[in-house]
């Protein structure tokens, strides 16, 4: 079933590192926003839009951004009910809302429950107020635990939290810190994301400014290891590279853009990708909503992906997987024998015990998550040859 992303690119303030497409929060934007938000979902349930999507079956709404607890929860439920309206949304949808902590209240959470969210995800980065306040996060670590036990109050029983290694003057003792102080919270859900300082970000000068530096590669995978270590011991489940969760608490979302699923996005800058179409959506915020509201060119850099293209992403995001790649089931989809075509290039990374092939599949050791860049390049330049 298809996926619905819903973009928010409101945020209180705009974080040192951060490279989504976002904004400071405005009012009186906010609302003509949700407005052609909900026209855009309304008018994809007609059946010669998104490739015909109208009516198709859907399971899963991730509200991302952004900051999407901004939004009042009459609006989110009324972007929910626009959902439901164009689509045949499942009973048992997963409906995530990402947060920050200080958007939160008891109330707060208590309307988005009422309008639908059913789980959380809480950009959280740190339980350190020293790295915290380097990445300018406007929360505290106490705040994030006192966000966390509210949502718990409020009923919600599928909670994700979001840490960062790899963060300016972090230590591994450091990283682990708030690796435990997450454990001890007991979420259902943890991503652990090596922190990228693009070259435009406003944290590259102030890591120039304050002498910060980052921790050397030795160091960056003993934080990837040690931490994945203590989620084991902890009772979560790696599934993805970054990611884990208690049994049945993965991302039934996003596993759709790892499992070579199919999604619509909704807003500015949202992506889609549908019977093998990709397009994406103005990005900026008033340009998105001049195009809904006057009919006017709203999907930008629309392709259709060549076959080749197909198996290659199929590839490389289903490697990214614990799972790894079903040879039988790449084989009937697409028609790719992968060990017969990728085999040659792939047992060096077999023989080093980076990679794992069995016969039925090809799956990553956890030490070959720390390279998959490198293995997954194999794809790529095999079927450039």
């Amino acid at each position: 079933m298809l996926g619905l992303y819903v973009h928010i690119p409101f945020c209180s303030a705009i974080c040192n590192y951060c490279n989504f497409n976002r904004g400071l929060f405005d009012a009186a934007l906010k609302e003509r926003y949700v407005a052609a938000l909900l026209h855009e979902i309304r008018r994809s349930g007609g059946p010669s839009t998104a490739l015909g999507a109208g009516g198709a079956a859907a399971d899963t709404i991730f509200f991302g951004g952004g900051t999407p607890s901004l939004l009042d929860p009459s609006e989110i439920g009324e972007i929910i009910a626009a959902c439901r309206g164009a689509f045949a949304l499942a009973a048992d949808a997963e409906i995530t809302l990402e947060a920050n902590p200080e958007t939160i209240s008891p109330e707060r959470l208590d309307g988005f429950r009422a309008a639908g969210i059913n789980r959380l995800s809480y950009g959280v980065q740190s339980f350190r107020d020293d790295e915290l306040i380097r990445l300018t996060r406007l929360h505290s670590a106490s705040r994030a635990a006192d966000a966390f036990q509210m949502a718990r109050a409020a009923g919600y029983d599928n909670i994700s939290l979001d840490l960062m290694m790899w963060l300016p003057q972090q230590s591994v003792a450091h990283w682990l810190e708030s690796v435990d102080a997450l454990i001890a919270l007991g979420p259902d859900h943890a991503s652990l994301y090596m922190l990228e300082i693009y070259p435009n970000a406003p944290l590259k000068d102030a890591m120039a400014r304050g002498r910060w530096s980052v921790a050397p590669d030795d160091d960056v995978a003993s934080m990837y290891l040690s931490g994945l270590d203590r989620m084991d011991n902890a009772g979560f489940l790696q599934y993805e590279i970054s990611n884990t969760a208690k049994p049945g608490r993965q991302s039934r979302h996003n596993l759709k853009y790892w499992m070579d699923g199919e999604w619509l996005g909704f807003g500015c800058g949202a992506h889609s990708t549908r019977h093998g179409v990709r397009w994406k959506n103005q990005s900026s915020t008033e340009e998105y909503i001049s195009a809904v509201t006057t009919g006017g060119q709203l999907e930008t850099e629309r392709r259709v992906l060549s076959a080749e293209e197909r198996v290659e992403e199929a590839l490389f995001t289903g490697l990214r997987l614990n799972a790894g790649l079903d040879l039988e089931a790449v084989k009937m989809r697409y028609g790719v024998d992968v060990w017969g075509q990728f085999g040659g290039e792939l047992q060096m990374f077999v023989d080093e015990g980076l990679l794992i092939y069995d016969g039925g599949s090809v799956r990553l050791t956890r030490a070959g998550m720390l390279l998959a860049h490198d293995i997954m390049a194999v794809f790529i330049r095999s079927s450039v040859r």
